[in-house]
């Protein structure tokens, strides 16, 4: 019998089953603080992007030459360290999580990945502490509380530069978002779909990968 895939993999929810474990199989080997990370993510059901849309995440952020991103949401940080290895030497990312606890076992991933000195580790409302923030990035993920996602969106277009990236995770929602009778978070994600594609600011492309990652450049 197989081994069940992590949770955070949302196993064959989007992506038929077989072509998912073909994706993950591709995948070079993560290193240890990494796939210590992934292991606790498995064990204690904490939610994070894995290693197939980190790796999309490290992409974009080379491919625009990214040096500042301001993430809402980080959880333990996995995506943060993807993002700071990123942006390399010089870069600097706003990580932000509601929950203290979080943000402590965090910086000891982040230190041991040797990537502490480009992440400023904010705790608080991740929709209240960028709209603090009076630079602009060069990306902006959003992986918040999906009745959020809407107000995340008009909070970050303003801080983003043009040509910069906002990206979100889990915008096709295990497939909810195909729901007739949709509950309030679904209904937020069609809503914040929705708002991308039609915003004369963005173009918009949402990637069919995981729980769906929505990838936006600013006009």
């Amino acid at each position: 019998m197989a081994a069940k895939a992590p949770a955070w993999r949302h196993h064959g929810l989007i992506t038929e089953p077989g072509v998912d474990d073909y994706l993950y199989s591709l995948l070079p080997a993560r290193d240890e603080v990494v796939a210590e990370m992934e292991a606790e993510a498995s064990k204690r059901n904490i939610p994070i992007v894995g290693p197939v849309v980190a790796s999309i995440l490290y992409q974009l952020a080379q491919m625009i030459g990214a040096k500042t991103v301001f993430e809402m949401g980080s959880a333990i940080g996995y995506s943060t360290i993807w993002w700071a290895r990123a942006v390399g030497a010089g870069g600097l990312i706003f990580y932000t999580d509601g929950d203290r606890k979080n943000a402590d076992e965090a910086r000891g991933y982040f230190k041991r990945a040797g990537v502490s000195d480009r992440i400023n580790v904010q705790v608080g409302d991740a929709l209240e502490l960028i709209s603090e923030q009076k630079q602009q990035f060069d990306i902006v993920f959003c992986d918040i509380d999906k009745q959020d996602y809407p107000r995340a969106l008009k909070l970050a277009l303003p801080r983003l530069r043009k040509g910069g990236l906002f990206v979100a995770d889990n915008v096709l929602w295990s497939g909810r978002v195909t729901d007739k009778k949709p509950d309030d978070k679904t209904r937020a994600i069609m809503q914040f779909n929705r708002a991308m594609y039609d915003s004369p600011e963005l173009t918009t492309t949402i990637l069919p990968v995981r729980d769906g990652l929505a990838v936006a450049i600013k006009r």
